[in-house]
């Protein structure tokens, strides 16, 4: 654990770096005087410049909104850094060597040295990318750009890139800026075969994922032709740098208008990004390959100074099955938040991106000023799952939601929501009531108060602020259907064709465990990690007290006995799994068929005679296949 920075290193630190030059790169500063400079302030909106640089004396001040003190302060405000992160960084640019009281340690000399040759290779490589969008070999993605209304200025902004087709485009040009293979291998940028190191990135779009400090540390690229076998989106894999579980895409841009306004708004993708910013939400910002956790809301915290006194954090999702599964998840992590939690839903599915494009940067205004609570998102997201028609489904209800009720921190509202929750569910108020306090009885209960005993593969323990996870009946016909898709994807996910994954993916799953398995293979990726890769991925999206059940689902042999009769298995499991969902399907639009009135509504009993045709369809050429 590094010690205290000593003093005399510090001030050495403050003497040897220019404030005005560290400034520059933040604020256009002009001349006022002799030895004084000023510009417009980047703590605080105004017309009239009231910052001040004084070099000479190594300080700044803004007469506007009184922020003030030396170089080290500035790059705290500015980049969200401890002190001693920004010393050391600090010391870095000025080649100092700092030492540590009580025999510490900081960063060692070769690691500092090591770090900045990687991050001169991501700041090469971005400058390459960048230069070949405009190439006519970029055409495809300069199309993908176009239709989107994202014009080369905006593509400027961002640093959107293109990454030619071949494999060893952007390995050339490093080399021929003089990095060895060994330092390469190193950037994540360049993937290892049997003859060395070759593109990872090939005849894609490439958006640069930078640090607070504004740093390229690693990429993001986006397919753009049909023969390219790889996924959707492709990142660049952990590095030195690249941590996906701590980085933020776009939070380089959005790190001043989140500490101004207090508002963190986040999305779903790099384009949806670009289009949030372009469209007047300057607060945006997005999760790289993985879901919204922990590691994020400590950075979110720092640039919200969540401490109690304000601010808000807006999720963004869409309104489909798989939006609210996410929505969910955001949840989970809510009780980490002092700010308020919020989400807001585009109900047709249009993301940022298609609404700008559609209905214009109004409509994506718009969906941010829609937001909701996000307890109350969960609450109605979790009563859809219950048929309210009924006693037992009411109850069920009930027990779902109370733990919701009883985890809203704020003590004036909880009891309104309770109310409400009551309304909601056709329910006496002092049954709710009894149900909420029950609820918040356990939130108090100390953990040496917890059954202890935690058998293995049993992924039962109640969770304060989240759901329980009780182990899926097995003699439920559907529980064990879901369960076996699941062992198929955790133990053979290369025997899923593009088509079998996509479907997957949209697949609703209904017991609770299963369900968290399904949202962490989806935030997992497909990334081409290995076996064991793959599953420690999983895991590690999964809540905790599920972490042992995806290890269960891992090693539970399945029964083939050849690689035919396994490639036969995963493909019969997967499509059972798939038949299961149409006939979930049907049953809806069976019960909406018989609610409506064909005389009023002719065309819309006509269109959902037809989507179960289209359902039977595809079930009976499922079971043929």
């Amino acid at each position: 654990m590094a010690g205290l920075i000593k003093r005399e290193d510090i001030d050495e630190v403050r003497n040897r770096t220019d404030i005005k030059e560290v400034i520059d790169g933040y604020v256009t500063l002009k001349s006022a005087g002799v030895g004084s400079y000023k510009g417009l302030c980047p703590f605080h909106d105004e017309r009239s410049p009231s910052f001040h640089v004084r070099p000479q004396v190594g300080t700044f001040h803004c007469f506007g909104c009184g922020e003030s003190g030396d170089v080290i302060a500035f790059l705290q405000k500015m980049d969200h850094g401890t002190f001693s992160e920004t010393v050391e960084q600090l010391a870095a640019r000025a080649g100092i060597e700092l030492h540590y009281e009580d025999g510490g340690s900081g960063p060692r000399r070769e690691d500092i040295g090591r770090r900045q040759r990687l991050l001169d290779a991501h700041k090469i490589a971005e400058e390459f990318f960048r230069e070949q969008l405009a190439t006519p070999g970029a055409a495809e993605g300069q199309k993908f750009l176009s239709e989107r209304d994202f014009d080369a200025e905006a593509a400027a902004q961002f640093g959107v890139g293109y990454a030619p087709q071949g494999w060893d485009a952007a390995l050339k040009h490093l080399r021929g800026r003089g990095f060895q293979d060994e330092e390469l291998k190193l950037t994540g940028i360049f993937s290892e075969g049997n003859r060395g190191i070759y593109d990872r990135f090939r005849g894609r779009l490439i958006w640069p994922i930078r640090d607070l400090t504004g740093a390229t540390i690693g990429f993001g690229a986006r397919k753009l032709y049909e023969d390219d076998q790889g996924p959707k989106y492709l990142n660049t894999p952990e590095t030195q740098l690249y941590k996906k579980s701590q980085v933020l895409y776009g939070v380089d841009l959005a790190k001043r208008e989140i500490t101004k306004t207090r508002q963190l708004v986040v999305v779903e993708g790099y384009t949806d990004v670009m289009a949030c910013h372009l469209s007047g939400v300057g607060t945006a910002v997005a999760t790289c390959g993985t879901a919204f956790g922990a590691d994020h809301i400590k950075i979110a915290r720092r640039l919200l100074r969540d401490d109690g006194s304000g601010g808000e954090v807006i999720f963004t999702f869409d309104g489909d099955a798989a939006g609210q599964k996410a929505a969910l998840r955001a949840f989970e992590e809510d009780q980490k938040f002092i700010a308020q939690t919020y989400v807001s839903v585009e109900p047709t599915g249009a993301d940022p991106c298609d609404l700008r494009q559609t209905r214009g940067p109004e409509a994506v205004r718009e969906l941010i000023d829609s937001k909701r609570p996000l307890f109350e998102f969960a609450i109605k997201a979790g009563l859809k799952n219950y048929n309210l028609n009924t006693v037992e489904g009411r109850v069920q209800a009930l027990r779902t939601s109370a733990p919701i009720v009883a985890g809203i921190r704020d003590s004036a509202i909880q009891p309104a929501y309770a109310r409400e929750l009551a309304g909601w569910l056709g329910m006496d108020m002092e049954d709710v009531n009894r149900a909420v306090g029950a609820a918040v009885r356990r939130n108090k209960m100390p953990k040496s108060a917890e059954p202890a005993s935690r058998n293995a593969g049993h992924a039962a323990t109640e969770q304060p602020s989240g759901p329980a996870y009780s182990r899926p009946d097995p003699r439920d016909p559907v529980s064990r259907m879901e369960r076996e898709a699941l062992e198929v994807v955790l133990q053979q996910p290369a025997q899923l064709t593009a088509q079998q994954w996509q479907a997957f993916y949209d697949a609703r799953f209904m017991a609770p465990a299963h369900a968290a398995v399904h949202d962490a293979v989806r935030a997992a990726g497909q990334s081409g990690a290995t076996p064991s890769q793959w599953v420690e991925a999983i895991r590690q999206e999964v809540p905790e007290p599920l972490r042992s059940f995806v290890s269960e689902l891992a090693v539970t042999p399945l029964p083939a006995n050849s690689n035919e009769a396994l490639m036969r298995y995963c493909n019969d499991i997967i499509n059972r799994l798939f038949e299961l969902q149409i006939t979930h399907l049907k049953a809806e639009k069976m019960g909406e068929l018989q609610r409506m009135d064909p005389a009023g509504d002719p065309e819309g009993f006509q269109r959902i005679n037809r989507e179960l045709l289209e359902l039977e369809l595809r079930r009976r050429a499922l079971r043929e296949e």
